[in-house]
Order: C-alpha cells, then sequence, then structure tokens
C-alpha cells in the first residue's frame, strides 16, 4: 500500500511537471542559478585558502648575510631567533646553494650564468613563524643584526589575500541569500499559481475523502524536485567550468598547488548542494500550499 501511494505521488508530481512545462523551467532556472553561484563561491573559497596555506608554509622573512659573515655568527642568530617561540621553521641557504638555486631560475639564459660564482651570491636565512601577525617582530630582529645585510619581508602579501577572502566570503554570502530569497519567492509564485489552476480538480479530490496532507505532497514533492535538479545541473556546469579552467588556473598561479580539486570534495559540495536544494525547495512549496492551498 505504501508503494502504491509513493507511486501516486510521484505521478502526480510529474503531471504537474508536465502541464505547466514553462513555469517549471523557470522555477529550476532561479534555483540552478542560486547554486551555481555557491558553487563558484565555494570553488573560490576553498582555492584561496588553499593559497593562504600555501603562502603560510613558506619561507616568510628572508635574511641575507654579509660576505664577511662567519657560521658561527649566522648560527648564534638563528638561535636567538627560534628562543623567540613564534618561529616554526628555519633554514640556512649556503652560498653553494643559492648558486644552485640561481642557476637552476636561469638555466635558459646561459649569459647570466656566466659571470656569477657562489662567492658573489649572500647565504641566506629563511624563517617562518606559526602566525603572520609575529612576522613583523622577526622581522625587526634580523633587521637589528649587524651580520645582516638585507631582509626581504613581503608583510602584506599574506594579510592582503586574507582580507580580499573575508571581503569575497561577506559579498558571497549576501549575494547567496539574496538569490536564495529570490529563489524562494519565484517557487512560491510558482506554485501557487499551479495551485491556483488545480482548484476545481483539488475541490473533488477533497469531495472524494482525500485528506489535506493527500493534497499537499504532491505540490511538496514538486518543490523538492526543482531544487535537487537545479542544484545537480549548478554543480555540473561549476564543475565543467572549473575543470575547463584548470590548466589555465595552474599556470597562472605558477607553483600553488590549488587545483584540481579531488573527487571527494567536489562529491562531497554536491551533496551539500544537494541538501540545501531540498530544504530549498520544501521550504517553498511549504509557504505556498499555506499560502494558496487553505
Amino acid at each position: 500500500m505504501k508503494r502504491k501511494e509513493n507511486m501516486s505521488l510521484i505521478n502526480t508530481t510529474w503531471k504537474h511537471v508536465r502541464r505547466s512545462p514553462y513555469q517549471s523551467i523557470a522555477a529550476i532556472l532561479i534555483v540552478m542559478q542560486t547554486f551555481f553561484v555557491v558553487s563558484m563561491f565555494i570553488f573560490l573559497i576553498v582555492g584561496s585558502s588553499r593559497i593562504i596555506a600555501f603562502l603560510e608554509s613558506q619561507p616568510q622573512v628572508t635574511a641575507f648575510f654579509e660576505n664577511e659573515t662567519k657560521q658561527e655568527e649566522m648560527q648564534v642568530l638563528k638561535e636567538a631567533v627560534k628562543q623567540t617561540g613564534k618561529v616554526s621553521a628555519t633554514k640556512f641557504v649556503s652560498k653553494e646553494e643559492a648558486l644552485k638555486i640561481y642557476e637552476e631560475q636561469n638555466k635558459d639564459e646561459p649569459i647570466l650564468l656566466e659571470f656569477v660564482t657562489a662567492d658573489i651570491l649572500p647565504a641566506s636565512l629563511e624563517v617562518s613563524t606559526y602566525k603572520i601577525q609575529d612576522l613583523s617582530e622577526i622581522y625587526t630582529l634580523l633587521k637589528n643584526a649587524p651580520i645582516v645585510a638585507e631582509v626581504i619581508y613581503q608583510k602584506d602579501l599574506v594579510s592582503k589575500l586574507t582580507l580580499w577572502t573575508n571581503a569575497l566570503r561577506t559579498v558571497g554570502i549576501t549575494l547567496i541569500a539574496v538569490l536564495g530569497i529570490s529563489s524562494v519567492l519565484i517557487l512560491v509564485i510558482v506554485i501557487g499559481i499551479k495551485i491556483s489552476q488545480k482548484k476545481t480538480e483539488i475541490e473533488i479530490m477533497r469531495l472524494l475523502g482525500a485528506t489535506s496532507w493527500y493534497v499537499r505532497w504532491p505540490f511538496i514533492f514538486e518543490g523538492m524536485l526543482y531544487g535537487v535538479v537545479g542544484a545537480v545541473v549548478a554543480w555540473c556546469i561549476a564543475s565543467g567550468i572549473l575543470w575547463y579552467a584548470t590548466p589555465f588556473l595552474n599556470n597562472f598561479l605558477g607553483g600553488v598547488s590549488v587545483l584540481p580539486f579531488s573527487p571527494i570534495i567536489l562529491l562531497e559540495i554536491l551533496a551539500v548542494e544537494i541538501l540545501l536544494g531540498i530544504l530549498l525547495g520544501v521550504f517553498s512549496s511549504f509557504l505556498a500550499v499555506l499560502r494558496y492551498l487553505k
């Protein structure tokens, strides 16, 4: 009996969709638009978080030593930096290692390699901190050391990227909220129109003894269907765009490992969007039946 009721519910819902296809397409398109923005927003947030994590894992302060600096003096400075308790990693780069790095970076430019020797290049100390906020203190400590010739400290890079990510998150959430409200309103209107078109049919069903929920369920299921279809189609389009753009983005980002996203992450995003689509559809259709189906 339960199976028969479920099949009847599915058949009734499909009839609602089939008999007014343009209204159904409009409902799916508005939901699809909302979830397309949701998908792209999630991709941007995950990608920017990976970029920030990558930058934070790189040497954040690099101190270049004077040419005559002894190894013992470098070691003393390294220990002083470690004793601050704010340093996650330190690494010495000797003159010979600096030459190898230079040669690797300029292997296609033989003219640039011709007159460069290890004696010309300075040894350096690369330092990473646990927190971005601690970089300025480490920078000051290294800058004031007499054996240090120069300190490279891109203090605004990560902080600016974090600021942009936070701004992007705020704008994205606001846009999603606006589109979500628009989707709810349009779904309420579409389902409300369908209820109005079937008033005579609904009255006959009630005269034959149909309960209120028996009449309501097809409309609620219809809203759920719009939410799920819109979410799945939007995810497919957004994932396709991401897949197509991955080679270009990887080339643009250089050595930053951001893309591609693993299939597990993409499927998790799809699952979340399907769940949100169900909730959006059920909520919208429930409002519609409360408003139009007395």
